[in-house]
This record gives structure tokens, sequence and C-alpha cells, in this order.
């Protein structure tokens, strides 16, 4: 794997993808600065080497239009507090503006070029739009995990105007190995987590992470697919009706690879989807009608919780109960706690996916797991075991 640590960016501009499309307020203020500090370690090696550093990126889907709200001088303040350097910036991504900015740069200074997506090449791949950006830099560093399932200009295109200085930032290169410890090279026994709501969302990932697994639980919304079509009453529990022959194969696709998958045994049911329903606690095969399961009960808590201090890798991707409504949040904060005492006694855990990466920032778990992944889509579809078209492109 080529990184910055392979290259020396003294006197040299380093144009650098990063991912900075981070939340924002009705003000635009930014809300969550996580993406920007995460880059943070790749853009002092390059300003340390003796480098400058020309930042490009996207905001939101402005879809080829330039639109004030998608400006980067909104976030400006914000990167430049967050790197600890004042970071230049032009109201372009390419033109005389941008060339003339970039041009100026002295080693020790950070530029950031204008929103990608005002121009509708970036999304296309255009290799003009490419080739033009290209020639503000001396090396190219893709540092935007988040971004790397996309074959876009700046993220994959751009790479072939950089035959032998191109590199991974110190960001992508963690998330790729810490992809490869659950995929590959991870100690055993590893267990993956699979929850939220549907199984169609997942079929891919269970498949690719099969061979390479010991363990998997399965809970969330989509566990009551797997139970309904086990035999078990669900009363009124999201299912997919038209899943239930997939769940049942899957189940055996992972007997014949000799994977344990641990379902819940019971389940918090409510009458209605909502905090204030009443509730109770039931077998999870046997949940009567007009009632829906929003959490794992106590005994699954407990099962999970002996699985996972038994592990020594542990990939985590979706909730197993509906953690925004703290009267069924339990579960999902148990199996935080879980994970966070496994890791505490040496295991390697990866939490990715947007609503087990909100949960683990929301409850303060972020910093008692071992890898937090900045790359929803992109961390899937490394799951699934495509290729990204970003990592691709650093590797030809």
């Amino acid at each position: 794997m080529k990184t910055i640590n392979d290259f020396n960016f003294k006197d040299k501009k380093a144009l650098v993808r990063v991912d900075f499309n981070v939340p924002q307020d009705d003000q635009l203020n930014v809300t969550d600065n996580t993406r920007i500090s995460a880059v943070k370690p790749t853009i002092d090696k390059i300003l340390n080497d003796g480098g400058s550093v020309i930042l490009m990126t996207h905001l939101g889907r402005p879809k080829g239009e330039v639109k004030d709200q998608f400006s980067l001088k909104h976030i400006l303040e914000e990167v430049s507090n967050v790197l600890g350097h004042k970071v230049k910036f032009v109201e372009e991504s390419i033109g005389e503006k941008a060339v003339r900015a970039a041009s100026d740069l002295k080693p020790g200074e950070i530029l950031l070029l204008e929103n990608l997506r005002f121009h509708s090449e970036e999304e296309k791949g255009d290799e003009g739009f490419a080739e033009e950006l290209s020639k503000l830099g001396d090396a190219y560093v893709n540092d935007a995990f988040g971004t790397a399932h996309r074959a876009h200009a700046s993220t994959s295109v751009i790479a072939k105007y950089f035959p032998s200085t191109k590199y991974f930032g110190l960001l992508m290169a963690n998330e790729l190995k810490a992809i490869d410890k659950v995929l590959k090279s991870g100690e055993k026994p590893v267990t993956a987590i699979l929850g939220g709501s549907k199984v169609s969302t997942k079929i891919t990932i269970i498949e690719n992470i099969l061979p390479a697994i010991d363990n998997l639980i399965i809970g969330g919304g989509m566990a009551f697919t797997f139970i309904k079509a086990l035999g078990g009453k669900i009363g009124n529990s999201l299912v997919e009706e038209d899943k239930l022959p997939l769940a049942l194969e899957i189940l055996g696709k992972a007997k014949e690879h000799h994977v344990k998958v641990y379902l819940p045994s019971d389940s918090i049911i409510a009458e209605s989807f909502s905090n204030d329903a009443d509730r109770k606690e039931v077998d999870i095969y046997d949940i009567p009608e007009g009632w829906m399961g929003l959490d794992a009960g106590k005994k699954s808590r407990e099962q999970f919780n002996d699985v996972l201090l038994n592990s020594r890798t542990i990939l985590w991707n979706g909730p197993i109960g509906v953690f925004e409504m703290s009267n069924f949040s339990a579960g999902t904060v148990a199996l935080g706690e879980s994970i966070a005492e496994s890791t505490k006694l040496g295991a390697f855990s990866l939490v990715g996916g947007g609503d087990s990466v909100a949960f683990v920032k929301q409850f303060g778990y972020a910093d008692k797991v071992s890898y937090v992944s900045t790359g929803g889509g992109a961390m899937l579809e490394s799951l699934e075991g495509l290729e990204l078209p970003g990592v691709a492109a650093i590797n030809k």
C-alpha cells in the first residue's frame, strides 16, 4: 500500500482529496467536525516535510450548479480551527484564480478549493476536469474514504495524471487496514454483528464475510425476517415477507462455513411505534398480534455479551433496537458496553455504517472501540468484496 509515508513532500504541492461533506445547522455552522479532524495527521505530515497542501472536497448535492449554501467558505473557519493553520480559500476549483492561488502557495501553507460539485463534470468522472485539477499539484493524495466508492473525477480519474506520485493518506490507509483485519488478518474468533431494518440491504455483506467470520449476531428489525422464516410468531414486527426463503438460505450457508448464528431469543415489544407505548418483554418466537418488537430483551443481551467477550475481532454494523427512542435503546447500549469491554480486554473492534456510528458518537462509545469508520457506503461496499474506484486508482 503506497501511503504518504513513502514520500517526502519538501517543496512539493500535495493535491489532497478529503471528505469535508460535514453536517451544518441552519446558519451553516459545522455541527460535527469529525471528518475534518480525521485528516489532520495526513496534512501535518505533508506540512512537516516542508510541503504545501491543496484541499479539494465536495459539500452537499449542488448538482453542478453554484449555490451559496454549499460554498466551502462557510466551513473555512472551522477547517482552519481544527487543522491549526489559517487556511486560504479560492472561489474556484479549476480556472485562472485556482491556478494562481495554487501557484502562489508557499511551503507550510494550506489552500482550500471551492466545492468540486459546482461542476457537473466531477460526478461524471470527466477526464478533462480531472486533468485541470491535476495541474494544481505535484503529487496526489486520496484521504477521502467516505467517497472512495465513487468513480468521480477527483477520487479516481485524477490519479492517472500522477503515475508515480499518488498515495493513500493516513486516514484511508487506516480504514483499509481496519477492514482487512476483519476480512483477512483478524485474530480469531471473529464476530460480526449486523443490525438495522432490512435483510435485503445486507445480503451481499453476509455472503462475503461468512468465510472470514466465526460468529454472526443478527439483530434489529432484520432479525424478525429470520424468526418468521424459522416458524416464529412475530406479531406486527417489521418483516420482509419476500425474503423468508433467503433468510433460510443464509442460515444454511452459515452452517456450511461453520459460522454460529445468534438471533435474539427475547424481545421488548410495544403496541405501537412510539416511545410512550405500552411495552413488555416476551419470547421473540411468540409475539402476540398487534404488538411489535423494538429492542432485544435481557436474555438476548446476556447471550450476545458472552459471545463478544470471547471474541478477538469484532465488526459492528447496525443497531439491534430502536435506540433513538430511550425506552428501546437498552439493547444497543448493552451491545456497546459489551464491545467496549471486549476491546478493553484486547479485541479489535470496527464500527461502521451510519446508524452504528451515530450511536457510538451519541452515547460516548467512540473512544471505547478500536476504530470508527468515516465512510458508510465505502465501508459497506468493501465488506461486500467490491473494489473501490478510489482505492483501485492508487493501486494501479
